[in-house]
């Protein structure tokens, strides 16, 4: 006003008011911002930006969301980003980085172990859902596979004259491979889903970083009762099913083909000896550590809410079943190699 004031000859306030009065906002577009005077016109040109939006769909809850994403026009034609290569959009499956975590897991378990940093009421509690709570299904499996395989060996040895031999090779069967297989079977359909759903659910509704929060340590809370519980349960249960096994066997054996129950028993008597138990005891608390940590590793890194937890339940029970018998091959390849001579004293 004071540069118009001389420059225009106004000699009086009033004249530079009503000149600030006169510029005034009169057009306002996308484009430009102009300003209209006394005889004058100013244009300033302004940006354009513009706004696109985009609809993503949402693989987690299967729901759309809408990000607003802004682009700016380039005024000068240069390229906004670096050109994309293979390994920019590459990212590495998720059986690999759940794999890794499984080892992560298992190094971090054992070092808390050694140090004795074990939540033990937690221990015990897990102990008892692995163990007592199993006992009956674990049992009653155990009994009719027992019960199927003595039809298969009975028709059998019985049309060669071996019937003494039947107790001998059933013991050898139970004690060797289908007791530890078939109850860790039982426990990764069972307790295995259980761990990796419960600790899905807690990851992703936020309860372990919770517990960071408060102070407590997730693996010492969660992941080393499991363990241990499943590690200590596992062989009391495969004594218990070898036993029912071999009972249900016997009395099969009696009550339907004829075969005295002394006659089976003796034969089992004859050909076990106490490694059969040991090694039996040993696959067991192997398949037990297998089942505890691939299940809490997959629980831990569960994504995507309520569908995610129910494939990492699945994915547990699957990859528990295949590294149970991947180690029983492993375990029986060192434990049994070689020819044996224990059906010799049948």
């Amino acid at each position: 006003a004071r540069q118009a004031k001389y420059a225009n000859g106004f000699s009086t306030s009033s004249d530079v008011l009503l000149f600030e009065q006169a510029i005034k906002p009169r057009v306002w577009n996308s484009s430009q911002i102009s300003f209209t005077g006394r005889g004058q016109s100013l244009r300033f040109p302004a940006p354009i930006r513009k706004t696109r939006l985009f609809v993503i769909s949402n693989t987690d809850d299967g729901y759309a969301c809408a990000p607003l994403l802004e682009e700016e026009r380039n005024t000068n034609n240069a390229p906004t980003s670096e050109p994309e290569t293979f390994f920019s959009e590459w990212s590495p499956p998720s059986f690999l980085w759940k794999g890794l975590s499984v080892l992560v897991l298992a190094g971090q378990v054992i070092i808390r172990i050694l140090k004795g940093k074990v939540h033990w009421g937690n221990t015990l509690e897990q102990l008892e859902r692995v163990g007592p709570k199993s006992v009956g299904v674990c049992l009653l499996t155990s009994a009719f596979v027992g019960m199927a395989f003595t039809i298969q060996f009975i028709r059998e040895f019985t049309r060669l004259g071996l019937n003494r031999s039947i107790g001998g090779v059933l013991a050898l069967a139970f004690s060797r491979e289908l007791s530890p297989v078939v109850t860790s079977i039982v426990i990764a359909g069972r307790i295995g889903s259980a761990f990796a759903a419960e600790l899905g659910t807690m990851q992703v509704s936020e309860q372990t970083d919770t517990l960071r929060v408060l102070g407590s340590n997730p693996i010492d809370y969660l992941v080393t009762p499991r363990v241990i519980a499943s590690s200590l349960a596992l062989p009391f249960l495969t004594l218990m099913c070898f036993t029912i096994g071999m009972a249900s066997s016997a009395l099969l054996a009696d009550s339907v083909y004829g075969i005295s129950i002394n006659i089976i028993l003796d034969s089992a008597q004859r050909v076990l000896q106490s490694w059969d138990i040991i090694s039996a005891m040993i696959k067991s608390q192997v398949f037990g550590m297998i089942i505890s940590i691939v299940s809490c590793a997959w629980g831990a890194t569960t994504i995507g809410g309520a569908k995610g937890v129910g494939e990492s339940t699945t994915s547990a029970v699957v990859i528990s079943l295949v590294g149970i018998f991947m180690a029983d091959f492993a375990l029986s390849y060192c434990f049994f190699q070689g020819a044996g001579d224990s059906l010799k004293n049948c």
